[in-house]
């Protein structure tokens, strides 16, 4: 018997004329190419990237590129801070250079993103990847070395895609769990969007509200006026409603830091200002241009990870980095055509292989490059709710990023208590589609829930993957369905086990 209730779109709640939230949104009523006649192309651009075709036009795309580029701009001054310690050999990485290589190479794999895959997909350094090689890098190589191994797992990926492994996975995860990775993504960035704006902090007990408990300081209302004034935005069906918040709420942050000089919420003696701007400070800058620092391109050492610590723990290292990056575009592809309402009937992305593909090179040109792994972004889903469906977004958002290498100074002003909003809006479009998950069979509800559940709650997608498959097999198997359990969903169960268990299998070798 098949399982029950899977879904046959992928996408969330429909709106009053029949679109997903996203759809209603960006003006439409649908982005799926086999709703009503085919229209013809306009042009050779609409017909390449498909726009009529999936229900889009020029000027969603354009306006989602811009939103895409707007929420996921932060990783230009973040990637550098979570980069900036020392390696094992007490080397630090140039700021500057990180930070214009991190936009250097999200802006070319982006654009090539939207050429080759035409999917409103944008690449950048993995969050979670980049602190994960950190901490090896800290403890136990050089970053030549350690970025070296990141090569070799973008180069390992690639084979996958090649061979058509990757695409296999992809579509061996059965439709009740791909509904549990977008949902769970859902959490994971209302979360983010939270911790970005200070609603949340880390604190005792685990988690606090605010400042002591209270919503104080001026960046919190930046974040409060940007989330209800977008939130109105959206329910009154406002095209462009997710960038006009991120305009309207920087230049709130820019006035209010001009007359409150509020500063940083660290400060340069690592001092900290618990009602400060979390990341960036919204200040216009002395200097829009800056020249950029490439200097970190081609620093790498594809093989001295395994001559310092040996083949098996490099092995274990290049294994680790591997499943986090391999998992984490499993879910973000999931929830991004989810929400672009473009998987098929068993929500599998049609024509995936060259996204699998670009996506497996951003990797290794990002250890190329010295910044970190590449991969696809789940912010690209508010360029999705804000109208993109096509290549063409993934295009101007690219472009966007190169156009960043020079005008860094300038990407700065909008500060994440502006973005956040849109992580949090774009959030409850993703958590609807809860409703299409299976609720009167526990063996499909529990591996659902821990794979909701463990995404916001390790900040981690491959921890919610994880725990759901492994669990899936082995519920799937106690209740007798196990001839329901596709043959690959037994190797990735038994690779995630392995995943899990690394630390103790590291401090073996």
């Amino acid at each position: 018997m098949p399982e029950k209730s899977r879904p046959t779109t992928g996408s969330t709640t429909a709106g009053a004329d029949g679109g997903t939230p996203a759809d209603v949104l960006a003006g439409g009523t649908g982005a799926r190419r086999s709703d009503g006649p085919q229209v013809r192309p306009k042009n050779g651009l609409d017909r390449y990237f498909e726009i009529s075709a999936r229900r889009s036009t020029l000027t969603r795309e354009l306006r989602g590129g811009l939103t895409t580029f707007f929420t996921m701009a932060y990783i230009v001054v973040l990637n550098p801070i979570i980069l900036s310690g020392a390696d094992v050999s007490g080397n630090e990485l140039p700021f500057a250079s990180v930070a214009a290589v991190t936009a250097l190479i999200a802006g070319v794999m982006t654009v090539l993103m939207g050429v080759v895959g035409r999917y409103p997909f944008a690449l950048a350094t993995g969050l979670g990847i980049n602190a994960i090689v950190a901490v090896f890098a800290a403890t136990q190589l050089s970053w030549p070395e350690i970025m070296g191994l990141v090569v070799l797992e973008g180069l390992l990926i690639t084979v996958l895609v090649l061979t058509g492994f990757r695409r296999a996975v992809f579509e061996a995860i059965p439709p009740q769990l791909k509904t549990a990775i977008a949902v769970g993504i859902g959490f994971f960035l209302t979360i983010i969007g939270l911790a970005d704006a200070g609603i949340i902090r880390p604190g005792n007990p685990l988690i606090s509200f605010g400042v002591g408990g209270q919503l104080a300081g001026w960046p919190i209302l930046v974040f409060v006026v940007g989330l209800l004034l977008t939130a109105v935005l959206v329910v009154r069906r406002v095209k462009g409603a997710l960038l006009i918040g991120i305009v309207i709420s920087t230049v709130l942050a820019i006035i209010i830091e001009a007359v409150a000089d509020i500063g940083p919420r660290f400060g340069a003696d690592g001092a900290e200002n618990p009602r400060g701007w979390a990341l960036q400070v919204p200040t216009l800058p002395d200097d829009v241009v800056g020249t950029p620092d490439l200097s970190l391109i081609g620093n790498f050492s594809l093989f001295g990870g395994f001559e310092r610590i040996g083949v098996i723990a490099a092995l274990l290292i290049v294994f680790s980095i591997m499943i986090a990056d391999f998992f984490d575009t499993v879910g973000t592809v999931t929830a991004v055509g989810a929400e672009a309402d473009l998987l098929d009937e068993k929500r599998n992305l049609p024509k995936s292989q060259p996204v699998l593909l670009v996506d497996s090179l951003a990797a290794a040109a990002g250890g190329a490059g010295s910044v970190s792994s590449n991969t696809t972004y789940i912010e690209s889903t508010a360029g999705v709710a804000d109208g993109a469906r096509t290549g063409l977004a993934s295009v101007v958002t690219g472009l966007l990023f190169l156009v960043a290498t020079l005008f860094s100074p300038l990407v700065q002003v909008v500060p994440s208590e502006a973005a956040a909003p849109v992580l949090v809006i774009v959030g409850a479009m993703l958590i609807s589609q809860i409703k299409n998950l299976a609720w009167d069979d526990m063996s499909l509800v529990i591996p659902a829930f821990l794979t909701i559940a463990l995404m916001p709650f390790t900040y981690s997608i491959t921890n919610g993957i994880g725990a759901g498959v492994v669990s899936y097999v082995l519920l799937r198997t106690a209740v007798g369905r196990s001839r329901d359990v596709h043959p690959l969903m037994w190797v990735i169960a038994l690779l995630f086990l392995v995943y899990f268990l690394l630390e103790p299998l590291q401090q073996l070798f």
